[in-house]
């Protein structure tokens, strides 16, 4: 599905991404660890297409496409979509209206007749489901007045209603309780399928207790520097990242 050779990627004069070479296969999931700077929330934004970020060098193709050609709303369309770490607000336009918007552009671009406002309506109550959204926050501006796991689980939402067959979740488990954690995690396992594939950045372990990864990836100085199944990432909870830099030396 989604296939990253050679990635060099900065911002203004400074490298962060210094050659990514990661393949993702349809149904995997790839957990990304690794310290602050590192350089993981850089790739995430630099497949979702953020122009803040200047590739250098290297390629990215998506499901034999080339990805780094693509605007960020082609992206989007093609199925790529990112749950960031710190959604924002879009006062005066509403959630409803909003992911009719987005849904039904989705739907133009897949070559589909836009949903009628009964049939989206239906979707979006059996979507809001997945992860316990009140129906009240559907009236309210996108994330405006919202708690931080209310925002988190509105990511989730938007994804269940867009169906996107690639996903990045930058960091979702930041800031929730244990409760949010187990609402926003289950929602996503239950829009996994055998056709779609995801990207999970994260510091902590315990979101992997809830979404289990085929792989994991350690991102040091904006390189992968080792990867492993589920088990390396209970090793760096109790170890640290030390380790790993110490068998680089």
């Amino acid at each position: 599905m989604l296939e990253i050779k050679n990635l060099h990627a900065k911002v203004g004069d400074k490298e962060i991404l210094r050659g990514i070479n990661l393949t993702i296969k349809d149904g995997e999931i790839h957990a990304l660890m690794g310290t602050n700077g590192a350089g993981k929330s850089t790739l995430s934004n630099v497949i979702v297409g953020n122009p803040s970020y200047e590739v250098t060098e290297g390629s990215i193709t998506f499901n034999g496409q080339d990805l780094l050609s693509m605007s960020p709303e082609e992206r989007a369309q093609k199925g790529v979509f990112m749950s960031f770490q710190a959604p924002v607000e879009i006062p005066g336009v509403s959630m409803t209206n909003f992911m009719r918007a987005a849904v039904n552009a989705r739907r133009e671009a897949q070559g589909k007749e836009p949903l009628k406002s009964t049939d989206f309506l239906k979707v979006m109550r059996e979507k809001r489901k997945l992860v316990e959204i009140d129906q009240k926050l559907m009236n309210r501006s996108v994330n405006e007045g919202f708690s931080g796991g209310e925002r988190k689980r509105n990511e989730i939402f938007q994804m269940a209603m867009l169906e996107p067959t690639f996903c990045i979740l930058d960091e979702t488990d930041s800031g929730l309780d244990v409760d949010a954690l187990r609402i926003v995690a289950e929602g996503f396992n239950k829009l996994r399928t055998a056709e779609t594939s995801a990207i999970v950045i994260t510091h902590y372990q315990r979101l992997l207790d809830y979404i289990r990864p085929d792989f994991v990836h350690v991102l040091i100085d904006g390189k992968i520097v080792k990867t492993g199944t589920a088990d390396l990432a209970r090793l760096i909870e109790e170890k640290g990242f030390d380790w790993i830099k110490e068998e680089l030396v």
